[in-house]
C-alpha cells in the first residue's frame, strides 16, 4: 500500500475538536468510540514523510461528521510507529497535533470559532485558536486574542493580546433574545 493511502487509511483526524465550547457551553463528554469517516479538499497537498506530516494548502476544506473546519492552510502531524507503540493498548489513535492559519473556521454542533491560527494537540486534547480569536454559540459571544479550549474537562480560557487597551469580551443573551433577534425588531 502507499505510504500516502495508508497514512488515510490509519488517520484518526480532527477528532471533534470542538465537540464541547467554550466553558459557557455544557462540559465535554470525551471523543466517541465510532469517528466518522474524514474528507479534506484542498487546492494542493504535500507529504512530509520524514516530518510525519501531510500539508494541505489552498481553500482546505476538511469535514468529518458535523465538523467543519476551513482554513488557508493545514498541516497534520501524525504518530511514528515508535510513538504509537508507546501508547496504552486500550488508547488507538494516529493523529499527534493539527496546525491551522489563514482565516480559520470551524463549525461544530452549533458553535462556530474563528481565528488567524488554530492548534490542536490530541494527547491532551487541547484547541487554541490564535489572533483575533471569537466563538460563538447560539447568539452568545467571546472574543479575545486567544482561546484555548480543553475539550475532555469542560473547560477554556479567553486571554488578551498585547496590544495597549485590548480585553477580552463576552456578550451572552437570554434564551431566545440576541443580535438577530434585534436586528429583526428593527426592521
Amino acid at each position: 500500500m502507499k505510504p500516502l493511502l495508508r497514512f488515510f487509511c490509519r488517520i484518526v483526524l480532527l477528532c471533534p475538536i470542538l465537540a464541547t465550547t467554550p466553558s459557557f457551553a455544557a462540559p465535554a463528554s470525551g471523543p466517541p468510540a465510532n469517528k466518522p469517516p474524514i474528507h479534506i479538499e484542498a487546492d494542493r497537498m504535500v507529504s512530509m514523510k520524514n516530518e510525519n506530516a501531510v500539508l494541505f494548502s489552498g481553500n482546505v476544506d476538511a469535514k468529518q461528521g458535523q465538523m467543519v473546519i476551513r482554513a488557508a492552510e493545514m498541516t497534520v502531524y501524525y504518530l511514528s510507529n515508535d510513538e504509537k507503540a508507546q501508547l496504552p493498548q486500550s488508547e488507538e489513535r494516529s493523529l499527534k497535533k493539527l496546525f491551522a492559519s489563514g482565516n480559520v473556521e470551524i463549525q461544530n454542533d452549533g458553535m462556530t470559532g474563528t481565528g488567524d491560527k488554530m492548534e490542536y494537540y490530541e494527547a491532551e486534547r487541547k484547541m487554541i485558536l490564535i489572533g483575533n480569536s471569537k466563538v460563538w454559540q447560539d447568539n452568545n459571544l467571546v472574543t479575545g486574542h486567544t482561546v484555548v479550549v480543553f475539550l475532555d474537562q469542560g473547560k477554556s480560557i479567553v486571554e488578551r493580546g498585547e496590544k495597549k487597551g485590548e480585553r477580552v469580551k463576552a456578550f451572552f443573551y437570554p434564551s431566545g433574545e440576541g443580535p438577530e433577534k434585534e436586528v429583526k425588531s428593527a426592521q
